[in-house]
């Protein structure tokens, strides 16, 4: 059995495949390769009215790689999850290395949402999110295309587009078409760690 190392799980993206487990149970790890392919343009991702509301409430804090190691747990923690011990044990490592990175949502003390993934050249991997109170994970998806944004990424890549994806901007994207974009976002270079302090969710939202 191939172990799933930092450095594998970063050529497997590389050339667009991702894994996944069956569930949190299984040894064994699938690599997929979707027919077609979820993605969010990040110049068309929707802020209902009812998000712009949560997100410019004043009751929680957004924070990069706070506990990443919390936020990925909290994905897991559901009834059906593709993450095992092996998946999550994988992404620590690729955290501890700086390509994998997760936007939370705090209120006080407690992680209320959250959503991580990879970032590799200008291209961004999202894995999963989760979310503990009303539009924690959007809340978290909305922070982290404004850091996509902001750093020069070109790639917001979802895997798979579900209804609730679907309603924020995401769309898919044949195969052939996504390999495209990645070969173009790995060829260039993007930051998700240098949004300026002075971006509020005033300065972010209050025009969407």
């Amino acid at each position: 059995m191939v172990e799933l190392s930092a450095e594998l799980l970063l050529r497997a993206y590389a050339i667009g495949v991702f894994p996944m487990a069956q569930d949190r149970d299984s040894d064994v790890v699938h690599w997929i390769d979707p027919h077609m392919r979820g993605v969010i343009p990040l110049d068309r991702f929707h802020v209902s009215r009812s998000l712009k509301k949560s997100l410019l409430r004043a009751d929680y804090t957004v924070h990069l790689n706070r506990d990443f190691r919390r936020c990925v747990t909290a994905c897991a923690d559901r009834e059906e999850t593709w993450i095992n011990d092996e998946i999550a044990q994988a992404y620590d490592a690729l955290h501890a290395r700086g390509y994998a990175h997760s936007v939370e949502i705090w209120d006080e003390n407690q992680m209320v949402g959250g959503v991580y993934g990879v970032a590799l050249g200008a291209a961004f991997f999202g894995e999963s999110m989760f979310s503990r109170r009303r539009d924690g994970s959007k809340l978290a998806l909305a922070w982290l295309v404004a850091r996509l944004r902001n750093g020069g990424f070109t790639l917001f890549d979802t895997q798979f587009q579900t209804d609730h994806l679907r309603s924020l901007g995401a769309i898919q994207i044949s195969r052939d078409e996504y390999h495209k974009q990645l070969e173009h976002a790995l060829s260039e270079t993007a930051y998700i760690d240098t949004m300026p302090q002075t971006y509020t969710a005033e300065t972010l939202f209050r025009g969407s």
